[in-house]
């Protein structure tokens, strides 16, 4: 039975900030909402729930937490991109492209720390 789609749950401090950011900031298509603490969003080719816990998890942030990347299609589209984004949430790292991957990209950060990156994987 093949695998139809993925979807990674991340623990997040503030269900109703997480939300701001994901679905007006960076325009992310909400795939489903599960109680009051829990929304699935639409990334394209898989889905990123964002869960507000009751048991006090703490989100999995910083320098050496997880990354979220996106993918688009070109450098140009990364470039307009950041444009659009870069007045609307803290900027972590501008487009350039990586000293040692073939990949141009930019970072931000989400109301917990999740660095998102944009990138365009030069294959």
């Amino acid at each position: 039975m093949p695998v139809t789609s993925s979807v990674i749950f991340l623990p997040v401090t503030d269900i109703n900030k997480t939300y701001e950011f994901y679905a007006n900031v960076l325009k992310l298509q909400v795939h489903q909402k599960q109680g009051i603490n829990l929304y699935i969003f639409d990334t394209g080719y898989g889905y990123w729930g964002f869960c507000q816990y009751d048991d006090g998890r703490k989100p999995l942030s910083g320098p050496k937490g997880v990354c979220l990347s996106l993918n688009l299609d070109n450098n140009e589209e990364v470039l307009d991109k950041y444009n659009e984004l870069c007045d609307k949430c803290e900027v972590i790292k501008e487009p350039e492209m990586h000293p040692k991957f073939p990949v141009y990209s930019f970072f931000i950060k989400d109301p917990d720390g999740y660095m998102v990156e944009y990138q365009h994987i030069l294959f």
